[in-house]
């Protein structure tokens, strides 16, 4: 091939080629589009029950006041430590444990106009909390603290009779789920359905555990057992999702 007829050659082959590879591509099928689900159907199923609350917690307290903070705290203090001392005798893990609870101290101002911001005493308050499963053994120690007030009572329901419970009305609500989405099948003419997506959730209804505040008292009864009566807690589980009708 002369020389000066190379440049057109290759110039004719490469026009070629581009002309093969426009071809193949318009010729190559549109990747299908994503299927649009149908027959999808949202629906939820609850379940629940009640459970005794099977734990108790206690706060005791104390109030001093005076003129010289170190001394009001010093009060705070010992009254804090016989109760602390009295309590862990009766300590048991889970059944009665003791622990402090919230303490302070602060200044009293001078309620005369003249006397502006001058610190006039001090009040302090020291508590301790009784708490645990054995309701009886908490309340009778309530009543031997004698150098402390029943402030406070509030009634829980302890981790191991909620998951139990918690177990058991999932397996009911997972089960009125099935149940309900295969009858809303069969109502609407189909033979069966597919899961799509599904959430459990739950928990204790009600809110907190009811809390009772005690009215102090001027002088606290030696030896007296706290009354108690422990409620229920209701423990609710739903069970959300969609499902896609099938003819199966």
């Amino acid at each position: 091939m002369p020389h000066f007829a190379r440049p057109r050659y290759a110039a004719l082959l490469l026009a070629c080629l581009a002309c093969v590879a426009s071809a193949s591509a318009q010729s190559a099928p549109p990747a299908p589009a994503p299927s649009t689900p149908h027959n999808v159907l949202t629906l939820s199923a609850e379940a629940s029950a009640e459970v005794a609350q099977d734990l108790l917690s206690i706060t005791l307290g104390t109030t001093k006041e005076g003129a010289d903070a170190a001394a009001v705290q010093s009060q705070l203090r010992q009254a804090l430590d016989a109760a602390l001392a009295e309590a862990r005798k009766a300590a048991r893990p889970k059944l009665l444990e003791v622990r402090t609870g919230a303490f302070s101290l602060v200044p009293r101002y001078s309620n005369k106009p003249s006397g502006g911001n001058t610190i006039t005493g001090w009040q302090g308050r020291a508590e301790l909390v009784i708490e645990g499963s054995d309701m009886a053994a908490i309340s009778q120690l309530a009543g031997r603290l004698t150098t402390l007030t029943v402030d406070r009572l509030a009634f829980g329901l302890s981790r191991e009779a909620r998951e139990q419970v918690e177990a058991e009305v999932a397996s009911q609500a997972i089960g009125r789920f099935k149940a309900r989405a295969q009858a809303y099948a069969k109502q609407f003419g189909f033979g069966g359905y597919s899961l799509r997506e599904v959430s459990v959730g739950g928990g204790e209804m009600g809110g907190p555990a009811p809390q009772y505040r005690m009215r102090a008292l001027a002088a606290p009864m030696a030896a007296e057992t706290q009354p108690v009566e422990a409620g229920k807690a209701q423990i609710s589980v739903t069970v959300s999702g969609s499902i896609e009708l099938s003819a199966r």
